[in-house]
């Protein structure tokens, strides 16, 4: 009987039942596409990681319940989290090997763990675009600027980003991986919310990914590097962020939920 060890961690958080959890399966080679997405399917959680190690580094993939996502913030922190505090891994520094975002670094300073991602890079999004956000969500949008996977919509302030309440139906019609509203935080730099109905998730708790464009966009708005933001999702999460020339360096911690085994036949 083929057995998995799996982890369950709350990543981007420091008390469980907040933040975003994640899956955690290591590997010694790669499973079948089809195996990894009925796992994630199984799981039902945000995302599901698959980690392999690589001499001293490790390769990486990431499946939300329905599809495999080229990016995943919160499952690389809960990786790095069980490498690190878990499974024992004695260097400062992580290095992740993955498939569509090329190389990524996790580094351990103290009990907070950095994730170092490629930045994004925004466009401003057409008055037509702005438009078709605005009817998903029910309210004005300020600006709208598209990446390489998502939309990023500027609203007027934190309690308008608060109050949304989204027309999944409608956004699974917008042409990109998801979409983030932000706006200039009341306590804290920024906020934001996270939706991707087209990736099988309504609305995601905690969204690493979604910080490689907000601490570019919000570095240049505020004048400022270095940043705390707040994800305003119902379970919450925070984030310290950093632009380092063409690299977004987004902190946070984790913890432990569970540990088990999956048996795949």
């Amino acid at each position: 009987m083929k057995k998995i060890k799996m982890y369950q961690v709350d990543a981007f958080s420091d008390r469980l039942f907040s933040g975003n959890p994640a899956a955690v399966c290591i590997l010694d080679k790669w499973l079948s596409d089809d195996l990894m997405q009925s796992i994630s399917f199984e799981n039902n959680l945000a995302e599901t990681a698959f980690v392999i190690p690589d001499g001293k580094n490790f390769k990486i993939r990431w499946f939300t319940p329905a599809v495999e996502v080229d990016l995943c913030g919160h499952a690389t922190l809960a990786s790095a989290f069980v490498l690190f505090n878990v499974l024992g891994y004695h260097e400062d520094i992580i290095r992740f090997q993955s498939q569509k975002s090329g190389v990524l670094y996790v580094e351990k300073k103290d009990d907070l763990l950095i994730l170092n991602f490629p930045t994004d890079k925004l466009e401003l999004s057409t008055k037509e675009e702005s438009l078709g956000v605005e009817n998903c969500i029910g309210t004005r949008v300020a600006e709208l600027y598209k990446g390489r996977s998502d939309y990023l919509a500027v609203l007027e302030n934190e309690s308008t980003v608060k109050k949304i309440e989204p027309d999944f139906e409608k956004m699974l019609k917008l042409d990109a991986r998801g979409l983030i509203v932000t706006a200039k935080g009341d306590n804290v730099d920024f906020v934001s919310r996270f939706f991707a109905p087209q990736c099988g998730i309504n609305e995601d708790p905690v969204t690493g990914s979604a910080h490689t464009s907000l601490t570019p966009f919000w570095a240049s708005r505020l004048g400022k590097n270095k940043m705390i933001a707040h994800q305003l999702s119902r379970r919450g999460g925070k984030l310290v962020c950093e632009l380092q020339n063409d690299r977004s360096l987004i902190g946070g911690k984790a913890r432990l939920y569970l540990t088990g085994e999956i048996f795949t036949e």
